[in-house]
């Protein structure tokens, strides 16, 4: 069982049927670059280990996760009926009691969502690829609740003090929404400092999303509460979890 400190518990107000839940790093059995609670089985660690962790991690949910393939795209899976996610998608939802959407990272945006009944839950995978690309949107529009009636919970990314990026990057979200230009902060050099927890609310709030809660982590700055990808080039995975438990 993982202690208390080696887990974050969404602070935001959800109906008290709604339970959600963060790993980060510790806690586990893993060695190395993947030290310790590393629950990605398709980044070179030990299976026995990845398996291990996955079991400590699952302890604190109703049951193992349908773990998504990722891709940094937008395609939503609704579990309400399915057994197995055997398909590429980079959010979930479902209306299913007891049932976990979770997604892994280390350092992209993990996005938790609930409506303010208790009726449905999703967690999104946003990269700036995927942010950009709108898998934000498409899992509010697969959660078929109206946005004013659902809030968000921006869990551990890269910080924008870190998030060094290209014009690239600008461009793509500019495209989208000219007001998304506020989210970065010219370096010189061709070079952006990036907010995606900005880049999140400014989404969100232009669906409809008002209640927006979280936000304010760096993966890369606090190495020794979560896995980075671009710190480390190797690295472990976090996951970001969310549920419906019945009373």
């Amino acid at each position: 069982m993982l202690k208390n400190s080696d887990l974050i518990i969404p602070d935001w107000p959800a109906p008290a049927i709604v339970r959600a839940v963060i790993s980060t790093r510790n806690g586990g059995v893993s060695q190395g670059i993947f030290t310790s609670l590393n629950l990605g089985n398709h980044v070179g660690d030990a299976p026995e280990n990845v398996a291990e962790n996955r079991r400590r991690f699952g302890a604190h949910l109703p049951r193992e996760p349908l773990w998504l393939r990722q891709v940094h795209g937008t395609n939503v899976a609704r579990l309400d009926d399915l057994v197995d996610t055997d398909q590429d998608a980079d959010a979930a939802c479902t209306s299913r009691p007891k049932m976990p959407c979770a997604v892994m990272t280390a350092d992209c945006l993990p996005v938790l969502f609930c409506d303010k009944q208790g009726t449905t839950v999703a967690a999104a995978h946003a990269g700036w690829r995927g942010l950009a690309a709108g898998v934000l949107q498409n899992t509010l529009a697969a959660m078929r609740v109206a946005p004013s009636e659902i809030i968000a919970y921006l869990g551990p990314a890269i910080g924008t003090d870190a998030f060094e990026v290209g014009p690239e990057v600008l461009h793509a979200f500019v495209a989208k929404n000219a007001a998304s230009g506020k989210a970065f902060h010219d370096i010189g050099g061709g070079k952006y400092l990036a907010d995606l927890y900005q880049l999140a609310r400014l989404f969100l709030a232009d669906a409809g999303v008002m209640g927006v809660y979280g936000g304010g982590f760096c993966t890369v700055i606090e190495r020794d509460r979560f896995f980075s990808y671009r710190r480390d080039g190797s690295s472990g995975r976090m996951a970001s979890a969310v549920w419906i438990e019945p009373n």
